[in-house]
């Protein structure tokens, strides 16, 4: 169950907000018990990329097994 302030993986690409499936993103509502969520992407540096509001099935929870990884933001 995903909640609001849980750290989420997205599942697709996505690229008009210049975001990819492996992002990692912080719930910051959630729309009829989980069938969407708005979801903040950030930089490491605390600056935010972009808000967008996802199907259930663009996201994921993070899993024990997960490994974060860097990569540079390209420019939308």
């Amino acid at each position: 169950m995903i909640i609001e302030h849980d750290c989420v993986v997205l599942t697709q690409d996505l690229p008009a907000e210049g975001l990819q499936a492996g992002d990692i993103g912080t719930v910051v509502h959630i729309h009829d018990e989980g069938t969407g969520y708005e979801v903040e992407f950030m930089t490491l540096a605390g600056e935010t990329v972009a808000i967008v509001t996802l199907l259930s099935v663009q996201l994921r929870p993070i899993a024990r097994r997960d490994l974060a990884h860097v990569r540079e933001m390209t420019v939308v």
